[in-house]
């Protein structure tokens, strides 16, 4: 459910400020923050978050088309490791060797006298 219209997007004041002050200085290094749920705004395009995912920091470069989502969205809390054990490796064991020999090239056609 997206938050009131009345009350605005969230940002975190301290996030704020430090974006205000990187973007007056020209601070390329990256903002460290733990601020998953704030809005990304226009002021902070072209600016790199360090956001911590829980357990270490993923870095966010902002561009223009992330404006209105969350910081947390570009910060993945889990990793996904694959599905399966003997016959999921049998089967990636076999798509490799397929993948690995080439295919037979097709015989050339005889020309066609007109």
């Amino acid at each position: 459910m997206s938050r009131s219209l009345k009350k605005g997007p969230f940002v975190d004041a301290k996030l704020f400020a430090k974006v205000q002050k990187a973007k007056s200085t020209g601070n390329r290094q990256a903002i460290k923050t733990w601020k998953r749920a704030s809005t990304i705004t226009p002021e902070m395009v072209g600016l790199t978050f360090a956001v911590h995912n829980g357990k270490n920091f993923i870095n966010v470069f902002v561009d223009e088309n992330m404006v209105g989502h969350k910081l947390g969205e570009f910060s993945p809390t889990r990793k996904f490791i694959v599905h399966g054990g003997k016959m999921a490796k049998e089967q990636a064991a076999a798509d490799a060797a397929k993948a690995a020999t080439p295919a037979a090239a097709p015989a050339a056609a005889p020309a066609k006298k007109a």
